[in-house]
């Protein structure tokens, strides 16, 4: 079992509930490759409410087909949703667009006083789906602490884009008990879990047994040898093919799993997406 909620994140936690009151709404940020890993289900009682704006980051990561059928899911019932990748410069303009449209009853009722008000929203989401990277891009520079590791921003830190909008940047926050254990791992895969707290080799393993199960020639291109019915053949076989080896010749597993973690990670394994898109009459 995965399991990681460090101090800070409680603290976080009674911090969003206390700025709440605060901001017109909610940019909540999913990593495309697993948005329904990526919910936390205690922003849903926090948030309850609020309008939400479910931001898909990492898009070029993820399959196509499969994060266009997440978006039109999430943008039922009053949200909005929408895909982005947010270290291509500009790509997440489209999002104060969005904030502006969720805000326009408030918009007009100051304008009918002749007042221009400022659109506020919060960003949340689990650790290390982008939500700083995303802030920044809005901006058009760098105005938030961004790193590919989870627990880089700690605490609370508003953003001003310009004298109308402005974002809360909150701390990637998981859950307590991470049950589902395939979330769980998931969620260790796309790196929202700090790695010192998994065994490396297993989770390599689990990932090899959803890729194949997904397609058995995914790591096979990737790797230049045949994937085995047994993932942990399978890694061996990988370590050989990359000369990944221990001093006699035996394959290095332990090195060839941090580097397939990595490959997943960086995308070049190719453009997948782990969660499916769930069916209309299905609940995330």
């Amino acid at each position: 079992m995965i399991n990681w909620f460090p101090g800070h994140m409680a603290s976080s936690l009674r911090m969003m509930r206390e700025e709440l009151k605060l901001v017109d709404l909610i940019f909540y940020v999913l990593d495309s490759r697993a948005p329904a890993s990526c919910k936390n289900p205690l922003f849903d009682e926090i948030f309850s409410g609020k309008r939400i704006i479910y931001v898909l980051n990492k898009a070029d990561l993820a399959d196509t087909a499969a994060t266009e059928a997440w978006a039109a899911y999430l943008s039922r019932g009053g949200s909005a949703a929408a895909a982005v990748d947010s270290t291509a410069s500009k790509s997440a303009f489209s999002l104060v667009k969005l904030a502006r449209d969720a805000c326009r009853e408030k918009i007009r009722r100051y304008e009918a006083k002749g007042v221009k008000t400022a659109v506020r929203a919060m960003v949340t989401g689990v650790p290390n789906v982008g939500k700083s990277t995303l802030i920044n891009n809005i901006c058009g520079r760098a105005k938030t602490l961004t790193g590919d590791r989870p627990g880089v921003t700690r605490g609370k830190q508003w953003v001003r884009v310009n004298d109308y909008f402005e974002l809360l940047d909150t701390p990637g926050t998981l859950y307590p008990k991470l049950d589902d254990e395939t979330a769980a791992r998931r969620l260790a895969y796309i790196g929202s879990v700090k790695d010192e707290t998994f065994d490396a080799y297993a989770l390599a393993l689990s990932l090899i047994g959803e890729l194949n199960a997904l397609d058995p020639g995914i790591l096979s291109a990737r790797y230049k040898t045949e994937a085995a019915s047994d993932p942990a053949v399978s890694l061996e076989n990988f370590a050989k093919s990359r000369g990944c080896l221990l001093r006699g010749g035996d394959p290095d597993t332990a090195r060839m799993a941090a580097a397939l973690i990595d490959d997943f990670r960086k995308g070049r394994l190719g453009r997948l997406t782990l969660d499916p898109p769930p069916k209309n009459s299905e609940q995330v």
